[in-house]
């Protein structure tokens, strides 16, 4: 195994194990009366929050306003929450899906993002 492929390996268990860490954690405030969060209000909260970061977005296209890095980090780790719980409640590893959609994305771009080099597209 080359220094590269072990490199690779060795970030992959620990982003799995950061992002197993995160999501066991979320949980602690998800449960409300001691029951996971229906499906339509965590989707439901997933696109306010998406909307919340659009939100930041649009005023920085559209109205020059800078964009407060701190916010952006607020908002953008609500979306990650709501995004984490969902994948939780549906048992669901958000480590598994990381790792998937890298792979999905590495074999549909082998060379990286290039218009015509899209390979594999669903």
């Amino acid at each position: 195994m080359t220094t590269q492929k072990l490199g690779d390996v060795m970030m992959v268990e620990m982003t799995k194990t950061a992002l197993a860490w995160y999501q066991h954690n979320a949980m602690r405030t998800a449960t409300m009366s001691g029951e996971n969060p229906p499906n339509w209000y965590l989707a439901l909260g997933l696109a306010g929050e998406a909307g919340e970061v659009a939100e930041i977005i649009k005023k920085n296209e559209r109205h020059g306003k800078p964009i407060n890095p701190e916010h952006l980090r607020e908002e953008l780790g609500d979306v990650l929450w709501y995004l984490t719980v969902l994948a939780e409640v549906n048992g669901l590893s958000l480590a598994e899906i990381a790792v998937e959609n890298i792979n999905k994305l590495k074999a549909r771009y082998p060379q990286g993002f290039v218009k015509r080099g899209i390979t594999n597209a669903e």
